[in-house]
């Protein structure tokens, strides 16, 4: 456990790598993040999403240079799988190479002043070599990032339902409105410009044991007011209608 006064870091689990290579690497992805492939022109990392051409979540991850080419951090396991078929399906012919690292380990160091996670400065800086310090445990940063608002992946997603609004990932610098198109781009656009988002991820405080994701949540009246999403002890991520965000019934 770490006291708090130093730098130390967390590991996170069940992240994975794609390596993107190639002469038409940057087009590549350009053509198909919701975020501007320009800015690792001026930050080490972006973080963006890929969506279906209805604008709906599919992937989340973070973009770095590596020399060339690019390194995509994403969830691990079987939906870095997923991912990787997914970039396959679209290289049609292009010029570029994808492989899969499902092994490697992602950290993130609290207390320097090193560059921080694109989405929030709050968040800490991400690496994937091992700090040479004091490890804490995984629960705090999961607990800042719930307490931030900030969704992770599926936990926080549901796939091919969750749009960028609604999500808060407009917020948290993972959609550029102003590169052009992308997969689902026209969707996520309108949505944003005129205001169409009527539920969103809020942090909300948990009374007893947490529910599972996706359980319902209640307003005080007694009505449907949206569904959890990930927990953390005493707090929570849920997809609450706006009408009843300032009105729910303890959860439990």
């Amino acid at each position: 456990m770490t006291d708090g006064t130093k730098p130390f870091f967390v590991t996170l689990p069940n992240r994975a790598f794609i390596h993107i290579g190639g002469a038409e690497a940057h087009h590549f992805l350009q053509n198909l993040i919701t975020n501007d492939m320009e800015l690792l022109t001026a930050q080490p990392s972006l973080y963006a999403c890929l969506l279906t051409p209805q604008g709906k979540f599919l992937f989340d991850f973070f973009i770095s240079s590596d020399g060339d080419d690019y390194l995509l951090e994403c969830e691990g396991g079987s939906r870095a799988e997923e991912l990787l078929k997914k970039l396959t399906m679209y290289r049609l012919r292009s010029k570029v190479n994808l492989s899969l690292d499902n092994s490697r380990l992602v950290y993130v160091i609290f207390g320097t002043d090193q560059p921080a996670d694109p989405r929030h400065p709050a968040l800490g800086h991400r690496t994937f070599i091992k700090p040479d310090m004091e490890e804490g445990p995984y629960e705090t940063w999961d607990r800042l990032r719930i307490s931030l608002g900030v969704p992770d992946g599926s936990r926080d997603m549901e796939i091919e339902k969750a749009t960028m609004i609604e999500s808060g990932i407009d917020v948290f610098n993972g959609v550029s409105f102003t590169k052009g198109c992308y997969i689902g781009q026209e969707i996520t656009a309108r949505m944003h410009n005129r205001g169409l988002a009527k539920k969103h991820l809020i942090t909300v405080k948990i009374a007893g044991a947490p529910p599972a994701p996706g359980s319902d949540i209640l307003s005080t009246d007694g009505h449907l007011a949206g569904e959890m999403r990930s927990s953390c002890g005493d707090i929570g991520l849920a997809l609450a209608k706006d009408e009843y965000k300032d009105r729910l019934a303890p959860i439990r």
